[in-house]
């Protein structure tokens, strides 16, 4: 009867061994995983030297990972397995608490947030100082600041991180867009970013810091992308978890405003409708991720004009105060050298925002 059951279980596992063989032999090769929002490896190239150096079987190795068979779904098996069956508190960095997906982000590196706010220092010296004599600085901080310590995870010390801004920036007067003002539903539950129809109350609190009017509800219309969002951590996460929609605020004056993108060398909108259906539907504000961006607004009721160094936060709230600039420069030193800024933004009267992510902070190597 044991050698019944144990022939039974080979001829189980040994079908199953080939069943996965052969739909690895002649399934084609996807190029990128919407759900991961990266691309996959692909079947390597051969030759002696990889062989025999070994680098054929690493990338070997890596390309049967990313072109398994059902391979989301046995990363969402996986996910339900740790969560539910061995009740681990993350998977992959990745957490999930009042229905809200987040990435650990700990411990806090000190070394890294004096180094961006070095960055700044240096941007400051090159360009701003007898320059421009309005400058300002704010931080962003992601979801970890209203959900780790509630539901016993690790986090930065958040209160530290603006404490060590603020100490290390005396070039510019702090702006508090937290105490009072954010809490975690103003974010979105798949996504890091957060949710511009939950902005107005921050963007009245950056515009009366910057000392210019006051950003009300009643100026803007609220209007609904068509599209389902799956935000980054959706894919991470490898749960199920339900879609979201993306709601966008405009008014007439945001709709004649020009973006112009120093990349692509074109002119779009404040939103970019054909990101709706990328890869990364948060992209349609301000078209996404850019070095260089000018919004032109003809219709400002002030003749001022605004420099934002930021992140990739920055495209959904800066429309919001944007009615009360002529023009607004946004950089991000992500993709631009700083030394080659003065190629192309000059430095005369403007105001000036440092707004920059918890998230950016505490990994500044890539600001440039």
């Amino acid at each position: 009867m044991v050698l019944k059951i144990n022939v039974i279980r080979t001829i189980i596992v040994v079908a199953v061994w080939l069943a996965l063989s052969i739909c690895c032999f002649f399934k084609q090769s996807d190029k990128a995983s919407e759900s991961e929002r990266r691309y996959l490896s692909q079947f390597p190239e051969m030759s002696v030297e990889g062989i025999l150096d070994g680098t054929f079987m690493t990338d070997f190795e890596k390309y049967t990972l990313d072109q398994f068979p059902m391979r989301d779904t046995f990363r969402t098996f996986k996910a339900m397995a740790c969560y539910y069956g061995f009740l681990q508190k993350d998977n992959n960095g990745i957490y999930v608490a009042d229905g809200y997906a987040a990435a650990l982000e700990y411990p806090m590196n000190e070394k890294m947030i004096l180094g961006a706010t070095d960055k700044m220092k240096y941007l400051y010296n090159k360009y701003v100082e007898g320059n421009c004599e309005n400058v300002y600085i704010t931080v962003i901080p992601d979801k970890n600041c209203f959900l780790a310590d509630k539901h016993g995870y690790l986090s930065m010390d958040y209160a530290k991180v603006f404490e060590l801004v603020k100490d290390n920036t005396n070039f510019a007067e702090y702006i508090d867009i937290v105490d009072g003002v954010l809490d975690v539903s103003d974010y979105y539950k798949t996504d890091t970013h957060w949710r511009q129809e939950c902005l107005v109350d921050v963007a009245n609190k950056l515009s009366l810091g910057m000392n210019m009017g006051a950003v009300t509800k009643d100026k803007f219309e609220v209007l609904e992308a068509d599209t389902d969002f799956y935000g980054v951590y959706y894919g991470q996460a490898a749960l199920p978890m339900k879609s979201e929609k993306i709601f966008y605020l405009t008014n007439s004056i945001l709709e004649k405003c020009e973006v112009y993108n120093y990349e692509t060398d074109k002119v779009t909108q404040i939103y970019d409708m054909d990101k709706m259906n990328s890869r990364d539907p948060y992209e349609m504000f301000l078209s996404g991720a850019a070095a260089l961006l000018t919004i032109e607004n003809k219709n400002a009721t002030t003749d001022k004009e605004l420099v934002v160094f930021r992140d990739s936060f920055g495209s959904s709230i800066i429309p919001l105060i944007a009615e009360q600039y002529t023009k607004i420069t946004l950089i991000d030193t992500r993709y631009i050298a700083s030394d080659l800024i003065e190629n192309y933004v000059e430095f005369n009267g403007q105001d000036v925002l440092f707004m920059y992510s918890t998230i950016l902070l505490n990994n500044s190597m890539t600001m440039k």
